[in-house]
């Protein structure tokens, strides 16, 4: 297939700068990368350097400069580009890149040395201008966060610190769009101009490597092509999507970005003020006065006998920006404590409305608030002990400190001051709750909620503590849904991720409003056991007023964005006055009859005791009824899962491409592998049981009983062809079906499986070789990673890939109609973790995987091991998403890849879930084996690109997705983007030495390419050169990491 992206007709008038085409930039070059990070740069300058060579096949890249000074740097690639120049080369494109990450992110620091950059760039800037035929875009990029704590005054909070980054990243993003909007950088002449790309270049931590991936890459490459570009009409900067794609050129935007040609309209970011002058309210009330005598009832509790005023909980309660006046993003690293509405005391009412500036109408001798701007540490902070970034794990730590604080103090009566406490947790345990379904599932959220609340109800005497509801987050994409508003929707989607990335209608997004709602529940249920009104001076009461929240919006329809700070994340002053408003109503409400809706644009009056209930409202002095536990969940009985999926039929016809594949089309199944994929030990309940094969329950093959008692992939397609064959049932070797998987196998036994499976196909009686479609999964590595350090060059991943070629070199060749699902090994690290106090555990997991079992800590042999592992990961990428399997409209090989980034499953104590492991915890049980299938057929319907690169252990029964109507097929690389046909031409091997571009008639092609494309078609695909710097650069980087390759960061432990 030809690549789709062609350059429109050229003018033969020489260019200026502002109409300058890729096809005129000869030379591309960078500079203001750090040492660390220059392979990387590197690999990225390529990348664009081979999209570029699709317009300009002689353009080249220089190398990276080694100078630690940019101003060094701009000085030796003037001398450069001079030098290029001289011989007859044409236009130059400079990336003069900013890097943050060197930066350490303290408050007091950061604009300072915000500053010092920008002035930085100026100067070299300056120096690059001397040169002609020169464009420069300037990126700021940011890698790796600084999460190794060399910056003293950032406390080890990993959220604390991507919230301070991001902000900083904003802000030299704003600063260098200030200086680079000054006229010097464009009308000197018609052959130098200087732009901004609009986006920074951004890739999250996933691990602690410092090395990308090459998907990283790629991507971080897309990015700043996309951005070269002049924009499409009411576009500006990346298209945000789920599916990565190369725009092209048009005949209206075939031009390079530059300012005049695509200059930026500033007046449509305009937004509403961010703060009112004054924040005050009217509190009507005329009876004041506290109990006649102190109560010794909390259910008799008035507003006037409070003393004391405390609070736990995150960024909005610390307030995190609530004061920044202008759209200035670095001052959301503020904490404004004094104006935070639950625990605030900076001013009084008539200015400032928070919960303690109303209690203090009522009391003036009130203490415990906070004042002014600081962290938690400082005086000032007092009984507000809430930590930016903090989730519900760190509630016990910060109760602890309020507790031991009322202790000490001398203003505060321990034993016989009231107190009101307000605890306001779990929007970053929600933000983060895609990369760990399981630590933060609302049971674990609510169980280290309900942790912290026992210390304060032991400990703790005269105390009524609110619980506020988690916020319903979900409705927050609105505002990031308007570009006109000007939000900095990219550093949202960085501290918060699972909830703004989510597409619209997907099932993602559906799974971040059932966890929302699942958290409140589970906090509803919390206090409905009763547990906390045991005695009658503590009691918890929940208030539920942002159970249900609407976003205020302008007259014309759009998110007012003076409800929130810069970073249209934070709230600003005045939502915090609303929601003070909001919660001191809500403790007057009645238990069950409390307020749960919430409108920002609604007036919220305070309301007041009145004569017949002056009291707070407690579930006592509400005659509320609490419901109890909720029952507790029978024992499993089974681990079979239940089957949603509506349109379960086949195609009209048979299909004669694999790109059209629906799950009803597949006749047979087949497997090869080792003793995972036999089964091995799966249903054991003792050492005696370990070696029984119970193949019937194995997670790709199996097929005992049906998916509601047993998940297995043939299981879930029975679901979808009744009549399918080839799964294995039972423990009977009689009756493997097409599971050819032997105990104890490696990688060098797979080919003699495929014969082996072969000759079964096409002798079966029940299979029409010819013509039915099959499915084959492959999963092997195991045995050859635990016994590698016996044997290093017979279990190389080099000869793992050539097995592993060979094998699918057999079944390309010889069997019709097949699609190939192969899986990564998965990452046996954590293994080591997984431990049982029993004979199995202690022996048999040390015995079945030496190599890795057996290594001490930080060793040489664990880190050797770990490489390996990883490795081979690499290896069975670059096989499979090569194109030696593209030739053949019936076949494909697609790679599953949740076992990339393997987690322990864990229990609700945080500790490893051994349920999920045989009796010698090393081999999967019949529940991991359940759980495999799931993941197995969830990747299947994930575009390649796009897959879950991680498990999700659960108890959860309904995880099975179901093809969708805009997308019915099983995935491949040709169809995960609709873009492309997905009936291929047999396509010729790739050159050695890509030779020049064959362009296609710009109107037959869209405006955007998928990415794969360019990854899988190397004679017509986008990047040249791809496999030549591939294996240089690959070979270098073998000899010199020290880390394995990037993995994705989750809070649990690797297996």
């Amino acid at each position: 297939m030809p690549f789709l992206c062609s350059q429109p007709a050229l003018s033969s008038k020489s260019p200026s700068v502002d109409t300058l085409r890729p096809a005129d930039i000869s030379v591309i070059s960078a500079m203001g990368l750090p040492l660390s990070y220059r392979t990387e740069a590197f690999r990225i300058v390529s990348r664009l350097a081979e999209l570029m060579s699709r317009f300009n096949p002689d353009v080249i890249a220089l190398p990276s400069l080694q100078h630690r000074s940019l101003l060094e740097q701009a000085e030796e690639l003037s001398v450069s580009l001079f030098h290029h120049q001289a011989t007859g080369r044409d236009w130059n494109l400079v990336l003069l890149f900013v890097p943050v990450d060197s930066l350490c992110v303290c408050s007091s620091q950061a604009a300072l040395k915000v500053e010092a950059i920008v002035q930085e760039v100026e100067a070299a800037l300056q120096i690059l201008q001397k040169l002609h035929k020169t464009l420069i875009h300037t990126v700021v990029w940011s890698v790796h966060p600084q999460l190794d704590n060399q910056c003293q005054c950032v406390p080890d909070n990993s959220k604390r610190q991507q919230l301070q980054r991001a902000t900083l990243i904003k802000e030299l993003q704003d600063s260098l769009d200030h200086l680079l909007a000054d006229q010097k950088w464009h009308s000197r002449s018609e052959d130098f101009s200087v732009l901004l790309q609009a986006t920074p270049l951004i890739t999250e931590l996933i691990s602690d490597s410092k090395e990308t991936t090459v998907s990283d890459s790629n991507e971080l490459a897309i990015q700043l092509w996309t951005n070269m570009l002049q924009p499409l009409a009411g576009e500006s900067g990346i298209k945000d999507n789920n599916i990565l794609t190369i725009p092209c050129l048009t005949e209206e935007q075939h031009y390079l970005r530059t300012q005049r040609n695509s200059p930026i309209n500033r007046q449509e970011t305009e937004f509403s003020p961010l703060m009112d002058p004054v924040m005050g309210t009217e509190l009507p009330c005329t009876d004041r006065n506290p109990s006649p005598t102190v109560p010794t009832s909390v259910h008799e509790l008035r507003p006037g006998d409070i003393k004391v005023v405390a609070a736990v909980g995150d960024s909005l309660t610390a307030g995190n920006g609530v004061g920044a006046k202008t759209d200035n993003l670095l001052l959301v690293m503020n904490e404004y404590r004094g104006l935070s509405w639950s625990i605030g005391g900076d001013e009084i009412l008539a200015n400032v409305t928070t919960l303690p500036n109303i209690l203090r109408e009522f009391n003036q001798n009130l203490t415990g608030f906070s004042k002014g701007i600081g962290g938690e540490e400082t005086a000032k902070a007092f009984l507000n002990q809430a930590v930016p970034g903090a989730k519900s794990g760190d509630m016990v730590s910060q109760v602890q400190i309020i507790v031991n604080k009322m202790k000490n103090d001398s203003r505060i009566d321990f034993e016989n001051d009231w107190k009101v406490i307000t605890m306001f947790i779990g929007g970053n345990d929600l933000c983060d709750f895609c990369t760990d379904s399981i630590i933060f599932s609302a049971r674990n959220v609510v169980e280290r909620i309900r942790a912290a609340l026992d210390i304060l109800h032991k400990e703790v005497p005269r105390a009524i503590v609110n619980l506020v509801e988690m916020l319903h987050i979900v409705p927050l994409r609105e505002v990031h849904s308007d570009e006109s508003l000007g939000c900095p929707t990219w550093f949202v989607k960085f501290i918060c991720p699972c909830i703004l990335k989510p597409k619209e209608g997907s099932v993602e997004l559906q799974r971040v409003k059932d966890y929302n709602r699942a958290y409140q529940h589970a906090m509803q249920q919390l206090i409905d056991s009763g547990r906390y009104d045991t005695h009658d001076n503590f009691t918890v009461v929940l208030q539920p007023f942002l159970r249900q929240i609407f976003i205020p919006k302008l007259e014309d329809g759009r998110p007012d964005r003076s409800y929130f700070s810069p970073d249209c994340f934070h709230l600003s002053q005045k939502a915090n006055s609303i929601m003070a408003r909001a919660l001191w109503n809500n403790m007057l409400e009645p238990v069950g009859n409390k307020t749960v809706t919430h409108d920002f644009t609604t007036v919220i009056d305070l309301t007041c005791p009145s004569e017949t209930s002056p009291f707070f409202r407690t579930a006592h002095n509400s005659n509320y009824t609490f419901p109890g536990p909720p029952p507790t969940s029978p024992p499993f009985t089974n681990w079979g899962s239940d089957f949603f999926c509506v349109d379960t039929a086949p195609s009209n016809t048979v299909p004669t491409s694999v790109h059209r594949l629906r799950p009803g089309d597949i006749n047979v199944v087949a497997a090869l592998g080792d003793s995972i994929t036999a089964g091995f030990g799966a249903k054991a309940k003792n050492l005696l049981q370990l070696r029984t094969e119970s193949r019937g329950v194995s997670w790709s093959i199996g097929g005992d009983d049906q998916l509601e008692t047993v998940t297995t992939l043939p299981n879930i397609l029975k679901k979808f062809n009744p009549s399918i064959t080839g799964m294995s049932i039972g423990e009977d070797k009689t009756q493997n079906g097409f599971n050819m998987a032997v105990s104890g196998a490696k990688i060098a036994g797979i080919p003699g499986q495929v014969r082996k499976l072969i000759d079964a196909m096409k002798t079966h009686s029940a299979v029409n070789f010819e013509k039915d479609w099959k499915l084959v999964t492959l999963f092997i590595g195991g045995n050859d990673l635990c016994q590698y350090c016996n044997d290093r060059a017979t279990l190389s991943p080099q000869n793992y890939t050539h097995h592993l070629m060979t094998s699918l070199d057999m079944l390309y060749k010889e069997v019709p109609r097949v699609m190939v699902n192969v899986l990564e090994i998965l990452e046996i690290e954590g293994l080591r973790k997984i431990k049982r106090d029993t004979l199995g555990c202690s022996l048999l997991q040390k015995f079945v995987c030496t190599c890795y079992i057996a290594p001490g800590e930080d060793s040489p042999e664990l880190a050797e091991i770990k490489r390996i592992n990883r490795e081979i990961q690499t290896e069975t990428e670059r096989l499979v998403f090569g194109d030696r399997y593209d030739g053949k409209d019936d076949f494909t090989v697609v790679l599953q890849p949740f076992f990339r980034n393997t987690i322990v499953p864990l229990n609700a104590d945080g500790k490893p879930d051994v349920t999920y492991f045989s009796v010698d915890c090393f081999h999967f049980s019949e529940r991991g084996h359940a759980d495999m299938a799931v993941s197995l057929w969830n990747n299947m319907l994930e575009p390649v690109g796009y897959k879950q690169t991680y498990n999700t252990f659960s108890n959860e029964r309904n995880r099975i997705k179901c093809p969708t109507t805009e997308h019915p097929y099983i995935f491949t690389v040709a169809n995960s983007f609709p873009s492309i046909t997905t009936t291929l031409a047999p396509i010729s091997p790739a050159p050695t030495i890509p030779t020049t571009a064959t362009p296609c008639d710009p109107s037959s092609s869209d405006q955007y390419v998928p990415l794969w494309a360019a990854a899988v078609l190397a004679v017509a695909g986008l990047l040249i050169g791809w496999a030549v710097t591939w294996l240089l650069l690959s070979c270098r980087e073998k000899r010199n990491k020290k880390k394995m390759e990037t993995e994705v960061e989750l809070k649990g432990t690797g297996l």
